[in-house]
């Protein structure tokens, strides 16, 4: 397979999963193994490219919302004031625009912390010891498990504008907890979002934005080492291609997954990635 297919396939599975609940970073590993596709060459600095492209995805689909926090500047530079104003059912219950701007901004601030803080502790670790097939698949059994509790346990009544700094923070630890391959970071924190009571299609909204600075981080921190190791052309070339494709094919993705959690559960995905874990353990102990 061409390098350059194989970047657009690998931008592909990006797009495709980094909003499902199934896992982009096991999605990625599996497609590398299945399809001989060297993972020296299309690492993860390249799995962070793609996740760039799916970044830009997200930013475009919620364009409002990233305006509203724009407009809200230099509110969010005083989280007193936004604290003491903001209604106690939280996030836009009330209040001006600026208010709800700079509230959702402090939200997603809280949110990403825990996934910075595991990511410079562990990030060496997760990288060279748990990026196989698998700890891929026994990840998306016990994920596939959460979804079906989750689904179960969850009132499915609230809306994310009644989230707490400190709801957001347990989120954000979800997130984190999604650093593994096959835990996936739209699963588990929409999971945890369902057990706070949240509906589906309002987890989903505040999952999704939570996913712009924790990408935004990934990004630089993979950016600096590019950087520092250099990028030939040809590389240079491929990384575009992955970020293009990831780029339009999450575009689509996010818009379907919004449109999805309004009516319907994550049983499907919870059997699909059973199904897929089965087939993981099945194809490496045949």
């Amino acid at each position: 397979m061409p390098a350059t297919l194989q970047a657009a396939v690998l931008g592909v599975v990006q797009g495709l999963t980094e909003f499902l609940p199934v896992s982009s970073s096991a999605h990625l590993i599996l497609a590398r193994t299945f399809f001989g596709i060297d993972a020296g060459r299309f690492g993860l600095s390249f799995d962070v490219a793609c996740h760039v492209g799916t970044l830009i995805a997200v930013l475009i689909y919620f364009r409002p919302e990233v305006e509203q926090m724009i407009r809200s500047l230099p509110r969010v530079f005083n989280p007193g004031a936004v604290v003491r104003n903001a209604p106690e059912t939280g996030l836009g219950s009330g209040g001006d625009e600026e208010n709800q701007g700079a509230r959702l901004a402090w939200l997603l601030v809280v949110g990403t912390i825990p996934a910075v803080v595991v990511g410079l502790l562990f990030n060496t670790e997760i990288e060279e010891h748990m990026r196989v097939p698998l700890v891929a698949a026994i990840a998306l059994a016990l994920g596939a498990i959460v979804f079906f509790i989750a689904e179960r346990a969850g009132t499915k009544t609230r809306s994310d504008r009644s989230l707490t700094m400190a709801e957001a923070f347990w989120l954000g630890c979800a997130q984190a907890v999604a650093l593994i391959p096959g835990v996936s970071r739209s699963g588990v924190t929409i999971a945890v979002a369902l057990f706070m009571g949240l509906r589906r299609r309002d987890a989903a909204r505040f999952i999704f934005l939570l996913a712009i600075p924790a990408i935004l981080a990934a990004a630089a921190s993979e950016g600096v080492k590019v950087l520092k190791a250099g990028l030939d052309a040809d590389m240079a070339i491929l990384f575009v291609i992955g970020i293009v494709s990831s780029a339009i094919v999450g575009y689509v993705a996010v818009r379907f997954c919004i449109r999805y959690f309004a009516n319907h559960s994550l049983d499907l995905f919870a059997w699909y990635r059973l199904a897929l874990a089965g087939a993981v353990v099945v194809w490496m102990f045949r």
